[in-house]
This record gives C-alpha cells, structure tokens and sequence, in this order.
C-alpha cells in the first residue's frame, strides 16, 4: 500500500473516526487529538498486513478515546458547575442518506444523551457508541475492545438500560423545536414573564454550562416559575449589538447568540407534550470557539 493509498484510506474513514470519537470525549478538540494520534499509529503501521482498514482504525480510535476518556473524567469532577458536551454544527450529509439513520445519528448526538453517557464506564460507552450510532456488529466490536462477543452484548444491554433510564422521553421533533424556540426568543425578548411562562413545563431544568469562565448559573435550575424569571431577566440584559441567529447543533434547532461576531451563548430545548422540558446554555468560551462565526 502506497502512502498516497494510505492517506486517502484514512481521510475515507475520517467522518467516522471523528464521529466515534467525538461521542466518547465530548469535544471537539479532544476528538480531533485522537484522530490525529490514530493517524499517526496508521501512518506508521504495517498496512500490508490489514486487511479491513476501517475496522482496524475504528478499533485504534476508540482505544485511544477509552484512554483519553478515564483521563478526562477525573479532570470533570472539579469542574466548575454543570457539565455539558461542546456543541457541533451538524450536517450528515449523503452519511446518512434515509430520515431513520438521520434520527439514529441526531440522537446519539444529542446533548441530553452525551450528558447521560458520561455516567457509563468508558468501555460501556464505547460499546454503545459503536452499536447504537454506527450500528456495528458485536463480532466488530469485541475485536476493537479486545473482548469477547459474549462480554460484548452484556455491555451493550447494559449500557442501553441505563441510557434508556435517564435519557429524556420525548420525540426529536426538530420542527416543533424550532418552531418553539423561536416562539420562546419572542416571548423573552418582546412579550411578557407569563408569555415566557406559558412554554414551560411545571417541572422544567435549565443547565449552564460556563466552566466558571464566563456569567452562568452554577447549579440545575428546576421549576417553571424560577427557570422563567431567570430566562427572562438574562434576555432583558442581552445587548443591542447582538445577534441571534437559528442553527442545527447536535442534531437539533439551537438559539445561538453573537456578540462582536463570535459566539457568545447556545441556548438549545428539550421538548414534550409542546412545551419545554429542558433547557441548555453554553457559555464556556473554550466550547464555543469552534462554531462558525458571524
């Protein structure tokens, strides 16, 4: 095999790799680093002895991103208040060619999901990563985790149990997200405290994100009447120079506020039975440096 043959194979693979990696670490620029290190082992391996060149990268990406994982997992435990993924602009493309895998591939890239699979084992979360979002065969996948398939499918149904648990119950509707995200920047911004009010469940959360970097809640907000005045206080303070403008992250409508041409602030819904159940805010500088800019 070529160096020339060898790259394209690599840059074939990348989306996935990246992808995979991606779901385990949460971030952008960790994925990316993984990529970059499973590269390299690729660059410098014995090519003519591979014979599946997917498999053999998805099987180096996802042990190095089960290292890199148990790393970052004892860095989040002193993170300053709520943790929540980087956000992603995404756009599947001829990846994802039928409305199910789209669904599939939305959904395992939603916020509310990669919050859950920070609570699995790094090696549970390789499993679902790679059954669940890619749809690889268990034989696959106990070969990249060195694993019996027995080992395997126990992982895996266990993984499913707990993210089934603790995921939010609602359909990924991206229409009737937006549609009320929209009607929710018009309530804050023009309308008044019950307008606001009247979108939210009596139960709903508000998760921030800063990382102590930047003026955001530390803690869960819960209840309709404290998650409102809080939303409706921070849209009053939001600035003339500003701009807000709808786009697709993780799989679904986000509210994505600009300031001076940079991301300033993601706001993104959960939604059920036509009203908000959860709402994210992202306002850790490092998680947005990489969204497009005004």
């Amino acid at each position: 095999m070529t160096v020339d043959t060898a790259t394209e194979l690599f840059e074939e693979h990348r989306p996935v790799l990246t992808g995979v990696a991606y779901r385990m670490l949460g971030r952008i620029a960790d994925a990316e680093d993984v990529v970059q290190e499973a590269w390299l082992r690729w660059s410098a391996a014995t090519r003519e002895d591979v014979r599946e060149p997917r498999a053999f990268l998805v099987r180096i990406t996802t042990r190095l991103a089960i290292d890199r994982l148990r790393h970052l997992q004892s860095r989040r435990e002193s993170y300053t208040g709520p943790w929540l993924p980087e956000p992603v602009v995404t756009e599947f493309g001829p990846a994802a060619p039928d409305t199910a895998e789209r669904a599939v591939l939305a959904d395992s890239v939603s916020l509310a999901v990669l919050v859950v699979l920070e609570s699995l084992s790094p090696l549970e979360r390789a499993v679902f990563v790679l059954r669940e979002a890619f749809g690889f065969p268990y034989a696959e996948i106990a070969n990249a985790l060195d694993r019996t398939e027995d080992a395997v499918r126990q992982l895996a149904g266990r993984a499913r149990r707990h993210v089934e648990e603790r995921k939010p119950r609602y359909d990924v509707n991206p229409a009737e997200r937006r549609d009320l995200t929209e009607r929710f920047l018009a309530a804050a911004s023009g309308g008044g405290i019950e307008q606001l009010l009247a979108l939210l469940a009596p139960d709903v959360r508000l998760v921030s994100d800063s990382g102590g970097k930047a003026k955001a809640p530390r803690r869960i907000i819960e209840t309709a009447d404290k998650v409102g005045r809080f939303l409706f206080a921070v849209a009053g303070d939001l600035g003339p120079d500003g701009e807000i403008r709808i786009m697709e992250l993780n799989g679904a409508p986000a509210a994505v506020y600009f300031v001076g041409g940079k991301v300033d602030t993601v706001f993104q819904i959960e939604v059920g039975q036509g009203v908000i159940q959860c709402a994210y805010i992202i306002r850790n500088p490092d998680k947005l440096s990489g969204l497009p800019v005004a």
